[in-house]
């Protein structure tokens, strides 16, 4: 093909090449066969008129745009594979020469991958992490559990903060009771923040059979535009007050928490475990991230190409709905739920797109200078740790996903393991 390449600029160039007239045949013969079926010339029945006379009638060059639609996307592949570049969006192709009997020359404007200069990627220091669980680390979760299985029970005397409150409540403004400012037995944890900001706070001291006078402020924010920054008054009855009953810590308290231990020892060495595991992934996250901030901004990438930002927002927002639709959410459906629109779901994907393009560019070179490979069982692999994440047959994955995408993404693990196995912590 004798294709050339011609850099003009920091990320694009021109692309030339050529269409051979074996090509070029092969194109006008599927250009005929697409239009033969609606042509009408007299003497003919429709769709039977014979190339020779289309030809005579027409011109071969009547067929010339279909045929170049025809060959083209193969002939600019095979020239962009021949010359090693690597294309980030459509090109704007321009046809310099187009005459019977000749090759035709194409031109093809293109943006390409930038080049990127790696900088210093291994034996990175970061922060030491800490992953050490203390004896109260363990004794504060036990103790969460034992308030998830705590009981209310009825008190006698004054609602203290930490109490549950049973009122019936309805709110007034400037004299006028308003919409959605009424309740009636409803529990309420005092100290739990869960109402107007102010409102729980009055209702400390109260005891079951008080009616209590709360006055309070909306915030600024609030959704109800009519009430928001509004002073309003809630006449409240408290018609109950519970204190929470904790269970004794004992090895009846541990089987309940978990049915696969006998003992509160079990349990807390359990709780042990798990903080570790929790601490322990933590902090390999924060590794992750701290070295690999410090690999991208170690590298040189120069003017990074708008059309990479562009796709990367629109993969994100398409990987983001499909997921919703998963769960059983469509993209209209999440919309309304969150009262946002698509334009904002794309503002949202923005933050951060030229950062998490400028990371794949790096992994990608890490990729190349240490000459990472994936095996088949690699990929079988893969393909099973997807299956069962997504709860899908492994047949399934085969089809949706194929091998380059998963070598892909297996090289950038790999990548991404180079830079973090070298960490230093300090």
């Amino acid at each position: 093909m004798n294709a050339t390449w011609e850099k003009k600029g920091t990320n694009n160039g021109v692309l030339t090449f050529h269409i051979s007239q074996e090509e070029i045949k092969v194109g006008l013969d599927k250009a005929f066969k697409k239009i033969q079926p609606n042509l009408n010339i007299p003497g003919f029945r429709k769709g039977k008129v014979p190339r020779t006379i289309f030809v005579k009638q027409f011109g071969e060059q009547a067929l010339y745009e279909d045929a170049l639609n025809f060959v083209l996307p193969d002939a600019y592949d095979n020239a962009v594979e021949e010359t090693g570049i690597f294309p980030v969006a459509q090109p704007k192709i321009n046809v310099k020469s187009i005459e019977k009997g000749q090759p035709w020359e194409i031109e093809a404007e293109v943006v390409v991958k930038p080049e990127v200069k790696l900088g210093e990627y291994k034996n990175l220091t970061v922060a030491k992490q800490d992953r050490q669980v203390s004896d109260e680390d363990v004794e504060n979760e036990l103790t969460k559990k034992q308030a998830n299985l705590a009981e209310l029970a009825v008190k006698e005397g004054k609602a203290e903060n930490g109490d549950t409150v049973v009122i019936d409540f309805e709110g007034f403004k400037d004299g006028e009771a308003f919409n959605g400012g009424k309740g009636e037995n409803h529990p309420l944890e005092l100290g739990s923040g869960s109402f107007i900001p102010g409102f729980e706070d009055q209702l400390v001291g109260a005891s079951a059979g008080d009616e209590v006078e709360v006055n309070v402020t909306f915030p600024e924010e609030y959704h109800a535009k009519e009430l928001a920054g509004q002073p309003v008054l809630f006449k409240v009855s408290v018609k109950e007050v519970k204190v929470k009953e904790l269970p004794e810590l004992d090895d009846e308290f541990a089987k309940d928490v978990d049915d696969t231990v006998e003992t509160l020892d079990e349990l807390k060495a359990k709780i042990r475990q798990s903080l570790e595991e929790s601490k322990e992934a933590a902090a390999k996250s924060e590794i992750e991230d701290a070295v690999l901030r410090q690999a991208v901004e170690n590298a040189e990438i120069l003017d990074l190409p708008y059309e990479m930002v562009h796709d990367e927002v629109h993969r994100q927002m398409d990987f983001f709905l499909n997921d919703m639709k998963r769960q059983g959410i469509s993209e209209d459906m999440y919309y309304q739920l969150t009262g946002t629109t698509r334009d904002d779901l794309h503002k949202q994907m923005e933050k951060d797109a030229d950062v998490r393009v400028k990371t794949n560019l790096v992994l990608e070179a890490i990729v190349k200078a240490e000459d990472i490979s994936v095996t088949e069982e690699e990929i079988n692999k893969e393909i099973e740790e997807l299956a069962k994440t997504y709860n899908m047959e492994v047949a399934a994955v085969r089809q949706v996903l194929n091998s380059d995408m998963l070598t892909r993404d297996i090289q950038m693990k790999k990548a991404m393991a180079v830079i973090v196995d070298t960490a230093v912590e300090k």
